[in-house]
């Protein structure tokens, strides 16, 4: 990234076609040995940060539980701040560290109902999240390594944007096919080849019938 010292790695488990979820959302992908090892990542970060649609669709945690280690500081990327108070992170949100990222479109009434939890409001972007900007806000707060484990559309906004350094992808055993089917990388994606980001392979470890891939952007 440019003139920063922020480390961000995007992280997934895919299909052997690229897909991160079915059409109805089902995302199990990883084995145990996988989850460990994410949990173990997980544990050397400062931050993990998902998006709504992850969020809605998952419910997750995002803590360390199959690893020692601390747990790192949630960010929910939340333009209008339509988190339910039922979803598992607010209801440890009074525990671990959250943060909640929305844009100047949030309702009064949601904003409220945000300060009214034990959560971090950051208010970036206008009509929605501007990572430019949150990830200054963020590198303000000393956070400066964050493992994304958002969605196909939070990816694309990262790698669009130019903002990140590594990425760690998990290649499972299976095929799911479908266009309904959530892709790694989604949104409107590059027209050309050469517009890609150019990666280098810096490792691959094999964890039984998966493979776990290391790229690094160069």
């Amino acid at each position: 990234m440019e003139k920063s010292n922020m480390h961000i790695i995007l992280s997934a488990a895919i299909s052997i076609d690229g897909k991160i979820a079915t059409r109805t959302n089902d995302s199990k992908l990883s084995s145990k040995e996988d989850i460990i090892r994410l949990h173990k990542l997980r544990s050397k970060i400062d931050a993990i940060l998902i998006g709504k649609n992850t969020l809605v669709h998952d419910d997750p945690l995002l803590t360390v539980r199959y690893a020692k280690g601390k747990n790192p500081i949630r960010i929910v990327l939340d333009s209008k701040g339509t988190i339910s108070i039922n979803s598992r992170i607010i209801k440890t949100s009074n525990q671990i560290p959250t943060i909640i990222a929305v844009s100047k479109k949030i309702s009064k009434l949601n904003l409220l109902k945000l300060k009214k939890m034990p959560v971090e409001i950051i208010i970036a972007g206008e009509n929605s999240v501007n990572l430019k900007l949150l990830l200054k806000k963020l590198a303000a707060k000393k956070i400066q390594t964050i493992l994304v484990e958002g969605g196909g559309t939070v990816n694309w906004e990262f790698i669009k944007n130019n903002l990140f350094n590594e990425l760690i992808i998990t290649l499972s055993p299976y095929i799911i096919g479908g266009k309904d089917a959530i892709s790694f990388v989604e949104g409107k994606g590059f027209s050309k080849i050469s517009n890609s980001p150019n990666l280098k392979l810096k490792s691959i470890q094999r964890l039984k019938n998966y493979l776990v891939v290391n790229y690094i952007k160069v």
